[in-house]
């Protein structure tokens, strides 16, 4: 008895020790898909951000690059007209002092009086041309200043913005060490039977959910059969119009992918894939030795091997071309989310188009039995009608015969003074008959239409 108490509560303790680890794992599956998700969402808001950082610095260094050449265009300008006012200048100096001499040759008193009105025309043309000079160079000096205060905005402005680029930089980086960590996390847990088969199985459910079809009426999941090599438990029997079925299978094996994502050699990842194509390939041929079409009188004689990918029925063929092909033959269809969403649409299509097939049979029913029921309905009133008919005729004789033999002798009371009151009211007879029925449906000329052949099966 102690025995058998150890050995029950050992039992139980693995028992709830496989509850407990199967919750952890499924917590943490469930961690990792929402971290992954959130950290896969960061990063493509700091790869927008980047793109828009790259933007606007480019669009910076363009604005610098204009306001460079601008400003290089002002400096020439500006010593091309201080050049020309220098050289102004020294014709006027020139000008002085030719004329200077040339009043040194005159007389004394012709140079003095004229000295001074000749000096100061000099001048005053001098001072006409230095302003001239002034208001041209005044503005390309307020230019080059504002083209210099431009420029220093830009470059603060570009200081801050590769600041704020080495930051985005950062954060990047740590979001995608961060993600690379979640990713190797998924992959760790991929690796183990019991997720990637519930990974399967979830996104098989997930298929079946967009094509439409509905739980326990178009298809069952996790369902045992019992067949010559023991039970057997597919992951979903998809019911068709007309009471067949095809069995679906969702565990495939996945580590040699896994392995082939991870390494970074050629050489490796070409012999996991290939590896990947054997471990395909193998799972093909145990779905067909287990012969799952036989265990249902009506099922179609195939089985679905639905792979949650197409990339990796891809990778699995790149390396066996020949494996779609040996699959059906063997009669295993090789399905992706993609195809079997078509597949099972069909399927839906084909349970609606029954419905509505039987739909129509049950109105086809619904209509004979209220066609036999006006019939009947019309011979009842058709019964009223002719009463009503006998009845105006029977009033019709008695007015008749009250007018004809009965009131003129009761008038002949009222002349001799043996009546009072008022006369005797006229009686007018009724000149209207009932309708007669002309519907030939209703008067039974026409016989109900002849059942159609039921074609719903």
């Amino acid at each position: 008895m102690l025995i058998a108490g150890a050995l029950l509560g050992g039992t139980l303790g693995w028992a709830m020790a496989r509850v407990r680890a199967e919750a952890t794992i499924r917590g943490a599956r469930e961690g990792l898909h929402g971290r992954l998700a959130a950290a896969e969402s960061r990063a493509d808001e700091l790869t927008k951000q980047l793109t828009q950082r790259d933007l606007e610095t480019s669009d910076l260094r363009s604005s610098l690059e204009s306001e460079r050449a601008a400003r290089t265009q002002a400096d020439t300008r500006l010593e091309a007209a201080r050049e020309s006012m220098a050289e102004q200048r020294g014709l006027l100096e020139d000008a002085r002092t030719q004329l200077v001499q040339t009043f040194k040759a005159l007389s004394a008193d012709a140079l003095r009086e004229s000295q001074a009105s000749f000096l100061t025309l000099a001048d005053e043309r001098l001072s006409r041309r230095e302003h001239a000079v002034d208001s041209l160079v005044s503005p390309l000096k307020e230019a080059l200043q504002r083209v210099e205060s431009q420029a220093q905005q830009l470059e603060i402005k570009r200081e801050g913005a590769y600041a704020t680029l080495e930051q985005q930089l950062t954060t990047l980086r740590g979001s995608s060490d961060e993600l690379r960590r979640e990713t190797l996390n998924l992959v760790t847990a991929l690796r183990g039977s019991q997720v990637r088969g519930r990974w399967g199985e979830l996104t098989l459910h997930r298929v079946i959910e967009l094509a439409g079809l509905a739980e326990h009426c178009d298809f069952d999941e996790q369902v045992t059969l019992k067949g010559e090599g023991g039970a057997q438990r597919p992951d979903m029997v998809v019911h068709l119009p007309g009471g067949r079925e095809i069995v679906v299978d969702a565990k495939v094996p996945l580590a040699a992918y896994l392995d082939a994502l991870d390494t970074t050699r050629p050489e490796e990842r070409t012999t996991a894939l290939l590896r990947h194509a054997a471990q395909m390939r193998q799972h093909m041929a145990t779905l067909s030795s287990k012969a799952y079409w036989a265990q249902f009188a009506s099922s179609l004689d195939l089985v679905v091997m639905f792979v949650p990918g197409e990339a990796f029925v891809a990778a699995a063929v790149e390396q066996d071309p020949a494996l779609l092909e040996d699959a059906m033959s063997q009669r295993v269809v090789v399905a992706t989310p993609t195809t079997l969403i078509a597949l099972l649409r069909a399927i839906a299509y084909g349970w609606k188009q029954e419905r509505l097939a039987s739909s129509a049979v049950e109105i086809r029913d619904l209509g004979r039995e209220l066609y036999e029921r006006l019939r009947t309905l019309a011979g009842h009133v058709d019964r009223i009608g002719m009463t009503l008919g006998q009845s105006v005729r029977a009033y019709n004789d008695a007015v008749g015969s009250l007018e004809s033999r009965v009131l003129p002798k009761a008038r002949e009371f009222r002349e001799l003074g043996a009546g009072e009151g008022d006369d005797i009211r006229r009686l007018r007879g009724i000149e209207q008959v009932p309708r007669p029925l002309a519907a030939p449906e209703l008067t039974g000329q026409l016989s109900m239409p002849e059942a159609e052949p039921d074609t719903s099966a």
